[in-house]
């Protein structure tokens, strides 16, 4: 082993915020730590349809670290380019990982459908990028594992899954290979969610990938960010407009719901039609109930919750509703307006100017969320150009991602030095933030890896 060295390849969310892959390659074995899908950019997306620079069909096996699209939304494509191992991750990781992969599927097939009916696609004809058959036979490959234990996975090489917070099931990956720690960090969670609890930290990291979404940002508190929200229904309500929050339908969507029902129970806001508009959202929900050791929401809470909103699932039921111009509260999908059922009621309503467009989580450099957050005045919805006149606000303490702070504070138990860091899962600015507090706290030198660039790991 003295001369031995591991490869690491950076398929994704390198020198970008999306579509998480790393491939560790061990020379016998070949390891891939997430499967994301790339969102934002049209240069990006494109890269969806490439076939990654590494030859699939040798991939021995698949970590993941959490369920979200931008990590495991690539996982039919993989199957289709000829990856034939198992695929690892908690419970409700792959429970998340089927709920999004399906609806990702469902959309995909009808905007195709969509833009092949109405022709506002460039191509003829418009195709899914994987298709539900994709995804049905992607599933079998899933394989279970339990959080914070040891799993062999080759000889010489084991892996450990750790509590992160974030999102339910998510967490970070501990990988020995022959005696070398490799962490990817995945996505952090924060230290005092309102639904999940605080994320367990890595105390050895040989090499450190570690996420810098918010790398030199700083969120508030989430109890801070509940009087805002309070305010901003009530100003909304009372104008005869509807308040619209694109929500990413794992757990963030479940937050908001919790954070309303709350405000509705106290009398701090009106009692008008409160909507979450998506079915894997409704699937989630079934989710909390069957992973009580993942968050703090107890059963009668979750139920009593749920009671109060209308949960909508059938396209027809979206499309009646876009159309309603009752003063309501709509939760719908995507988080960052990539696409979902959000973008059938902006299509109507956008041009209200009653109406509140919320954002509760991070905008993506390239998404319609970041082009609105930043004054665009229109917005474009199944190939058509809709003017854009709804009040936009950001309320960024309730981000699932750890911020600055948070992110120092995850490391502060390694206690030895790190041989390499690579700071991986952030745009420019976050990335080089990041960079500059691990040097001036901890006295180490960090890496921002490029898009598809390799670098050796020496055993």
């Amino acid at each position: 082993m003295e001369n031995k060295s591991i490869k690491i390849h950076f398929l994704g969310a390198a020198g970008t915020v999306t579509g998480s892959k790393y491939l560790v390659d061990t020379g016998d074995k070949k390891i891939l730590i997430d499967c994301g899908l790339f969102q934002g950019l049209k240069e990006l997306r494109l890269k969806n349809w490439e076939y990654p620079p590494v030859n699939v069909s040798d991939i021995d096996i698949v970590l993941l670290t959490h369920g979200h699209m931008d990590h495991t939304g690539y996982l039919p494509r993989l199957v289709k380019q000829g990856f034939n191992g198992p695929i690892y991750g908690t419970n409700p990781t792959l429970d998340i990982a089927k709920i999004i992969l399906n609806d990702s599927a469902k959309i995909q097939e009808q905007e195709a459908e969509r833009a092949n009916k109405e022709g506002y696609s460039k191509h003829s004809p418009a195709e899914p990028l994987y298709d539900l058959k994709d995804v049905e036979k992607t599933i079998p490959h899933f394989k279970s594992v339990p959080q914070s234990q040891w799993i062999p996975l080759f000889d010489g090489i084991r892996a450990r899954f750790q509590y992160n917070g974030h999102i339910l099931g998510a967490t970070f990956i501990e990988l020995d290979v022959h005696g070398k720690r490799f962490v990817f960090s995945g996505d952090i969670g924060r230290t005092n969610d309102l639904l999940l609890y605080s994320p367990l930290k890595p105390k050895k990291a040989d090499v450190l990938f570690i996420e810098s979404t918010y790398g030199g940002r700083f969120h508030q508190e989430e109890l801070e960010a509940i009087p805002q929200i309070e305010k901003l229904v009530n100003e909304t309500i009372k104008r005869g407009g509807s308040l619209f929050v694109p929500s990413f339908s794992v757990e963030r969507a479940q937050l908001m719901m919790f954070i309303l029902w709350k405000l509705l129970k106290e009398n701090k806001i009106p009692k008008v039609q409160m909507i979450m508009d998506s079915p894997m959202g409704a699937n989630v929900l079934e989710l909390f109930h069957r992973t009580k050791d993942w968050h703090k929401l107890e059963d009668n809470e979750c139920d009593e919750m749920c009671s109060h909103f209308t949960v909508v699932s059938s396209y027809r039921e979206t499309m009646e509703l876009r159309t309603d111009n009752k003063p309501k509260i709509v939760i719908a999908g995507s988080g960052m307006l990539t696409g979902g059922r959000m973008l059938n009621y902006l299509e109507t309503q956008a041009q209200n100017p009653d109406n509140t467009l919320l954002f509760v989580g991070y905008q993506a450099e390239g998404t319609r969320g970041r082009k609105l957050l930043e004054g665009e005045k229109e917005l474009k919805v199944y190939g058509k150009w809709v003017p854009f006149k709804m009040q936009v606000a950001e309320i960024e303490g309730l981000s699932a991602h750890a911020d600055h702070t948070e992110l120092m504070d995850w490391m502060s138990k390694i206690k030895n030095k790190p041989e390499r860091i690579f700071i991986v899962h952030g745009e420019k600015e976050g990335a080089e933030a990041l960079q500059k507090g691990i040097k001036e706290t901890y006295g180490w030198d960090a890496e921002i890896p490029q898009l598809y660039s390799v670098e050796e790991v020496k055993l």
